[in-house]
């Protein structure tokens, strides 16, 4: 028999015994790059086109804040509804060139967190360079090998060592959450990121060095693919749209530092980006940012160095009547969806 009513009534029943939610919330969004790259195998990039629909939904449907507009909410409980924040990590000199226009456009504000050790250093972050030797056409030798954090790895690219265009083009959509490698460099890719990330920047560096000798090319950073020099810097922020926080200096997974290591990251990073801008740097993003890349003393080394706030990069909404702790906050990473398919999840992250 069937009861005229039942789901109303089941409707009701739900949002009736639903957990009670703080009227306002916020979402702090996580970006990294605004260009059309010929590859993307960490799925950094978001192509203008679809950067400039997500602003102008922001625009019409949210309130967008500035991160320091948030954090004020959040300790005077005054987090306005559909409030959203867009950030930045690493800054690379697009955040200036692509992403900025639309930003002012739009006038949706902006932090752009950044390593700053990379600011006005003719190199590529370690992790482009790596795709850049190994994901686009040419020769190099057969055989690859690394001697990296007191192991020796050995890779054996067999006809994959000469690459051609043709193959570049059938693969150039793979990326690293996809389980298959379509070729020998494309598993040398993926482990030699994965053996890298710990490293300390001095590691890093050498190993960058050996695998530029082993291909045959210098270091010299592609155009599109550099960080912001000095003069950019200052570029992006003249008019305080775009806020500039830290992201330490050489982008480490912090917890795989010593202490003594951690504070020299997180408090010369501060420093260094200080002296440039001539204001205080008060906002800080762990670089990666998953709970396993820092510790509760890495972010109790942020909040002695100074700053007010920080993020990091898991998943969660913002409320002011949760406790919320200013130096975790929580963001959503974007991807280059279109602007269709950003309003879908940005919806959905309101509501879970």
């Amino acid at each position: 028999m069937r009861v005229r009513g039942l789901g109303r009534l089941r409707r009701i029943w739900r949002w009736a015994t639903a957990p009670l939610r703080s009227e306002a919330e916020a979402v702090i969004l996580l970006y990294h790059r605004v260009f059309e790259a010929p590859v993307d195998p960490q799925l950094l990039c978001v192509t203008p086109q679809n950067f400039s629909a997500h602003m102008e939904h922001l625009q019409r449907r949210y309130r967008v804040l500035s991160l320091e507009e948030l954090r004020r909410g959040i300790l005077e409980g005054t987090v306005p509804k559909r409030a959203v924040v867009v950030t930045f990590d690493d800054g690379y000199a697009d955040n200036l060139w692509n992403a900025r226009p639309i930003l002012e456009r739009c006038g949706v504000p902006a932090t752009v967190f950044v390593a700053a050790g990379y600011v006005g250093q003719e190199l590529e972050f370690w992790w482009d360079e790596v795709e850049r030797l190994l994901l686009h056409p040419g020769r190099v030798p057969r055989t690859l090998r690394m001697d990296l954090d007191g192991g020796v790895y050995e890779w054996d690219l067999g006809d994959a060592a000469e690459y051609t265009t043709a193959e570049f083009e059938r693969h150039r959509g793979w990326h690293v959450l996809m389980k298959g490698d379509p070729t020998p460099r494309h598993r040398a890719y993926r482990e030699l990121c994965r053996l890298m990330r710990p490293l300390p920047d001095a590691e890093r560096r050498r190993v960058l060095d050996g695998l530029r000798e082993w291909a045959g090319v210098d270091g010299k950073a592609r155009w599109d693919y550099r960080p912001l020099s000095r003069p950019e810097l200052l570029e992006l922020t003249r008019d305080r749209l775009v806020e500039v926080g830290s992201h330490t200096l050489s982008h480490p997974v912090l917890s795989a530092l010593s202490l003594e290591e951690q504070h020299r990251e997180i408090s010369e990073s501060k420093a260094t980006l200080e002296a440039v801008l001539g204001r205080p740097v008060v906002h800080f993003a762990y670089p990666y940012g998953s709970p396993a890349d820092y510790t509760s003393e890495t972010v109790a080394l942020v909040r002695e160095a100074g700053f007010e706030g920080a993020c990091s990069n898991f998943a969660g909404t913002v409320s002011a009547g949760r406790g919320l702790d200013l130096y975790q906050l929580p963001r959503f990473l974007v991807r280059n969806w279109t602007g269709e398919e950003f309003a879908r999840r940005l919806a959905r992250w309101f509501r879970e």
